[in-house]
């Protein structure tokens, strides 16, 4: 997938509101692979809904969303599948991790699918993190700052075309924020990806090419 294509979406729970000041709701605009994106919005302004449109979990949008200008409503379940194992890893702000499973159990439910790390590779990601003593303990007894890390190496742990991560740092420290930027930032090169981030103020440190305002 090289293209992600916006034309006149809009949460539908805005579409009575008088007015909409935003430069991604109701324009038209594409996001494309090896470049890095930027979302800045305030609270309430759809973020979230936005990750959970173009990952298929809702549809309670108007407007059109594509993938390489294929309108993604007409996908059967199967490609949305393939879509999710192969071409878009999502960090959700909420992270749904499975609690009541180990930290290395969470990312082993992602990566079982593809077999796209290794073992080794995966414990690197926890080490460079500075979790590796939290790989087997249950998720539930982590902090919400862990909770992010384990729910980042989990996104990382398959191939994908697009990355789009919500919030990815707000409960991490600046010293964290920067390994997981350089972290993504390999991962991205390494597999010619597009990286879409959200934020409401604090922010990923990377080489963002474009800055939009939700």
């Amino acid at each position: 997938m090289n293209s992600i294509h916006l034309q006149q979406t809009l949460p539908e729970v805005f579409a009575e509101r008088n007015a909409i000041d935003s430069e991604v709701w109701h324009k038209d605009i594409a996001f494309v692979k090896n470049e890095i994106y930027l979302i800045e919005a305030d609270s309430g302004t759809g973020k979230s809904s936005l990750c959970n449109f173009i990952y298929g979990y809702r549809k309670d949008y108007q407007g059109i969303i594509s993938f390489d200008e294929k309108n993604i409503k007409t996908l059967p379940i199967k490609q949305w599948v393939d879509l999710r194992k192969h071409s878009i890893s999502m960090l959700f702000q909420d992270l749904r991790l499975f609690t009541e499973l180990t930290a290395v159990e969470n990312i082993q439910l992602k990566n079982n699918l593809t077999g796209y790390k290794s073992k080794k590779e995966i414990i690197t990601f926890f080490e460079a993190l500075g979790i590796p003593d939290k790989l087997n303990n249950k998720v539930g007894k982590l902090s919400f700052g862990q909770q992010q890390r384990v729910a980042f190496i989990r996104a990382l742990c398959q191939p994908f075309d697009f990355i789009f991560l919500d919030e990815p740092i707000s409960h991490l420290d600046d010293s964290n924020g920067e390994i997981m930027g350089e972290l993504l930032s390999a991962e991205a090169r390494k597999q010619g990806a597009g990286i879409i981030v959200t934020s409401i103020g604090k922010q990923i440190s990377l080489a963002y090419s474009k800055t939009l305002k939700l």
